[in-house]
């Protein structure tokens, strides 16, 4: 019998009834499960009882206790395919999956998105012969103009074959890495007193081609976008399975004293990747340091899972000054799943943290909406995004699904 279906669904395949062959199993390898029960205003309210019956005890606490875990108003389903064969998906279903990949489409663009009259002016920034970065002309143009008094230019714009320009260093920034590092330093802390560069961070960068090439110099963390330079971090999902198998994650809430992005909400673990630690020293590091993981959970759940990346234009009204056009904000993203104990809550330990709470896969989805009023910081999403995809929370049967897998790596990766 076994061998009759299989060979039926070959024929089906290579026949003209390969559309319904796909329909019909469209419709029985994917279900949407509705949660919860509509409220008298509308709005979909999760029902304590079976929060309390799927989850162990502690953890029930921590939902009931916060009111980031009940569903919002908006798509409140569960999108994980299934190939049941009791289940089917209506119209309406597929219609809210199209909409979440719209969705999704939105907040991977947020990240990845230069305008092409920004492209047309781009200057590559040239250090050895080797492409490090790029800046749009009115940037290498302040950058050329900015060393200290009676210090000779460090930076400086050179004119190539075909009418092109490149921006690179002067020989009197030196030809070593400290050398370097200290020059381009004065430039930077010289614009830091203008108050052009803002949220310094007192943490250096390494300054490379790519990720496993040698360093040409270190740069200041606020000011790495003037540079167009590519950063590099490590963000981490914060994961807990409940006794019935349902996935929920750790979400943060950034404090509001933070210079980029206060107050909103971020992943459990998140930071850039600093010059003289391995990723995942960093990784260990972060965990401690952002949410008091203790180092044996880390290394007990902790799993490697890829990465994403992407490059934006940050026009000058978002930075709050009028001495250029924009930067470019390049950066990729290692990507970790941290699976956590049900009895495990994060700590705020550095003060760049105001709270910690668990939220549903359907809130987290429903938050990715353009109009939602509380969304998670842009490049966050990113990395949600790839770990939805990943595990199997839509399915690559509906339309743009391939986008959504292409465009979280839009960036430069390497």
């Amino acid at each position: 019998m076994q061998r009759f279906a299989v060979a039926s669904i070959m024929v089906m395949i290579c026949t003209n009834q390969s559309v319904q062959f796909s329909n019909a199993f469209l419709s029985t390898s994917m279900r949407v499960l509705s949660k919860g029960y509509r409220s008298a205003s509308g709005s979909r309210v999760m029902s304590s009882r079976r929060v309390k019956t799927s989850l162990s005890p502690s953890l029930a606490v921590f939902i009931n206790s916060g009111r980031h875990l009940s569903a919002h108003d908006g798509v409140s389903t569960r999108l994980k395919s299934t190939t049941s064969s009791s289940s089917s998906v209506t119209v309406a279903d597929l219609d809210k999956q199209k909409t979440i990949v719209q969705d999704m489409l939105y907040r991977i663009r947020e990240c990845n998105h230069v305008p092409e009259e920004v492209q047309k002016d781009l200057l590559d920034f040239v250090v050895e012969s080797k492409k490090v970065g790029k800046m749009t002309g009115k940037v290498a143009k302040l950058l050329c103009n900015s060393s200290p008094p009676e210090s000779d230019p460090v930076f400086e714009i050179i004119e190539i074959s075909g009418g092109n320009s490149i921006c690179s260093l002067t020989k009197a920034a030196g030809d070593t890495l400290e050398a370097r590092t200290d020059a381009v330093m004065s430039v930077m802390e010289n614009l830091r007193s203008k108050g052009i560069i803002e949220g310094w961070r007192d943490e250096l960068l390494p300054l490379s081609s790519g990720f496993y090439d040698e360093s040409v110099l270190l740069v200041e963390r606020a000011a790495a976008p003037f540079l167009g330079m590519q950063q590099y971090g490590v963000h981490i999902n914060g994961v807990v399975k409940t006794d019935s198998g349902e996935e929920m994650m750790w979400i943060a809430r950034r404090s509001k004293t933070k210079s980029k992005y206060p107050g909103m909400l971020d992943h459990i673990v998140a930071g850039g990747q600093p010059a003289g630690l391995g990723l995942f020293e960093n990784v260990l590091k972060e965990c401690a340091e952002e949410a008091g993981v203790p180092e044996d959970i880390t290394l007990k759940g902790i799993q490697a899972v890829g990465a994403v990346s992407y490059e934006v234009f940050e026009p000058s009204s978002s930075l709050g000054n009028d001495c250029i056009d924009g930067v470019i904000s390049r950066s990729l993203l290692f990507n970790y799943d941290l699976e956590l104990p049900q009895d495990f809550k994060p700590m705020v330990v550095d003060g760049e943290v105001e709270e910690f709470f668990l939220w549903t896969i359907d809130s987290i989805i429903e938050s990715m909406a353009e109009d939602y009023n509380d969304p998670i910081k842009p490049n966050c999403y990113l990395v949600i995004i790839d770990f939805l995809l990943r595990k199997g929370y839509l399915s690559p049967e509906i339309p743009g699904y391939l986008d959504v897998l292409r465009e979280l790596r839009g960036g430069y990766c390497g």
